[in-house]
């Protein structure tokens, strides 16, 4: 059997041999893919020099930028595993995930310089690098000796080595999940893992080798990175990547860069959409738009399909690299709210969650279970969580609840563990959002179960609203139970300025409800 290098770093390569359009448009600065990979051909050999070596782990600390790319190809040009580290975490969050990884190089941006320094000696990184090559992230004062700047490991005077060839099984990445539960566990990504997700998504979705992919969702993030920027980069298109997300500013990209793929999340969605001047923009060149990491108001849909353009339901997570479903976009009116079918080369199943027992009838809901080659090995030195999650057949248990219904499509109830039981009746959340979102004057929606002396757990809903709106629960409770069975009505309502998101714009909950405690005990 032909063993075939699917090493990123290789891919680059092959690409810089020709002549094609800018690879990558950063912050109003253009880079060719000769460019790229000359650079990362010197980073990797000045790694090299600071003993990194195949199999180590090289963590990234910063926003989206041209370096935290450069980092993931000079990592896998020497086959050493790349740890993006999501940006907004407090210091004892990064120490755990510096410490549980193994860190042997560290590449840290002067805005969280501070924060590394503050763990430094509990962390077992070897070498210190400080990014000083980024004009959107300019060092501030001379950085203590530990650092080493990024520019003395740049340039010729080093001998380059070719790629190491890369195969389905080495491991590429270690992304640790948003850690709503715990501690973020580190999740295995292989070279294959990635490869496969972008061969699903070219199956389901019109990508085409001269996109211009508009990159705004954080790049340690699974999504932001492998749903189509590094398949956007790899085959031949451009990319224009943001530091950060800005509706005003992601607007004017896709008219002005007449972008034709982008993912994103439902709240960046829904902030572009109130954007003035959105329903006057040019987006006809918008033909591949897929939304997914969190659960997506069927409203949406509706709303940019009235606009003329067709979003993508798609799910996920970080253990499938990211897509395990994806809706055609020819069925977005069709089938609104459904998160698609399963991706061609993957496996969905559902069951049980109690027995484990397969799930085979039509609207019955069940846990997602999902196999292939796009599936995560499992999570870094933790047998425990890997046993609990993968199965001995190779299903990974996603925690997730879903529905089919008799066409094959997946409809997404909730998290197993945001369930609400009320007097013995289970309520999804996630369920009672999507109403609430539709409410007139409601912008989002988010509920929790609270404890009831009757009941045991009622819902509580947590709503932002338009200026000048305030929902009573009255009003409410006559909206929603036009759709909802009586029992999965909110018996309190609360407002909020904004509802807590993580840095991929997911809800937490956890911190949702240290607020309402908060509001309860005021």
């Amino acid at each position: 059997m032909t063993v075939v290098d699917i090493s990123p770093a290789t891919a680059l390569r092959r690409r810089a041999q020709y002549p094609t359009a800018s690879a990558l448009v950063y912050e109003g600065h253009e880079f060719s893919a000769a460019q790229l990979s000359r650079t990362v051909d010197e980073f990797a050999a000045g790694l090299a020099e600071r003993g990194l070596r195949r199999g180590d782990r090289i963590a990234y600390l910063g926003l989206n930028s041209v370096t935290f790319l450069q980092t993931l190809f000079a990592a896998a040009h020497l086959g050493a595993v790349f740890v993006p580290v999501n940006f907004r975490l407090a210091a004892d969050e990064v120490r755990h995930i510096l410490t549980d990884s193994g860190a042997h190089t560290l590449v840290v941006e002067e805005g969280h310089r501070e924060l590394v320094e503050s763990v430094m000696s509990d962390v077992p990184a070897r070498c210190h690098v400080l990014v000083d090559t980024d004009p959107r992230c300019p060092s501030t004062e001379a950085p203590v000796a530990v650092w080493t700047p990024l520019s003395e490991l740049l340039g010729a005077d080093r001998p380059f080595t070719v790629p190491v060839p890369l195969h389905d099984d080495d491991l590429a990445s270690l992304m640790y999940t948003s850690g709503t539960t715990g501690r973020p566990k580190g999740v295995m990504l292989t070279h294959g893992n990635l490869w496969w997700n972008a061969v699903n998504v070219d199956s389901m979705v019109d990508t085409r080798s001269d996109d211009v992919n508009l990159a705004v969702a954080p790049l340690f993030h699974i999504g932001g990175l492998n749903a189509l920027t590094l398949r956007t980069l790899l085959r031949g298109g451009t990319v224009v990547l943001r530091r950060a997300f800005d509706p005003a500013q992601c607007l004017r990209d896709l008219v002005d860069h007449r972008v034709t793929s982008l993912f994103g999340v439902p709240a960046m969605y829904t902030a572009l959409m109130r954007v003035p001047g959105f329903a006057e923009a040019d987006l006809t060149a918008l033909r591949a738009a897929i939304v997914a990491g969190a659960p997506v108001p069927e409203r949406l849909i509706v709303d940019y399909a009235e606009r003329g353009v067709l979003l993508q339901q798609s799910w996920g997570l970080t253990e499938t690299a990211p897509f395990a479903t994806c809706l055609p976009a020819g069925l977005t009116t069709e089938k609104t709210g459904s998160a698609g079918s399963p991706m061609p080369y993957t496996e969905i199943r559902l069951v049980d969650p109690a027995t484990g027992t397969r799930i085979d009838g039509v609207e019955a809901r069940g846990e997602i279970c999902v196999r292939g080659p796009n599936v995560a090995a499992g999570y870094w030195n933790n047998p425990e969580a890997t046993a609990a999650a993968f199965d001995d057949a190779g299903w990974f248990h996603t925690g997730d609840i879903a529905h089919r219904d008799r066409d094959g499509f997946y409809y997404i109830v909730d998290r197993l563990k945001d369930m609400i039981i009320s007097g013995g009746e289970n309520i999804y959340p996630a369920e009672v959002e999507r109403v609430l979102a539709a409410c007139p004057g409601v912008l989002e929606a988010a509920v929790i179960g609270v404890p009831d002396p009757k009941w045991g757990e009622t819902v509580l809903a947590v709503l932002t609203c338009e200026p000048g709106i305030t929902p009573t629960l009255d009003v409410v409770r006559a909206f929603v139970g036009e759709s909802l069975a009586r029992y999965k009505l909110p018996t309190r309502v609360m407002v909020a300025e904004q509802l807590p998101r993580n840095a991929s714009g997911k809800l937490v909950k956890s911190d949702l409800r240290r607020w309402v405690e908060a509001r309860q005990h005021a």
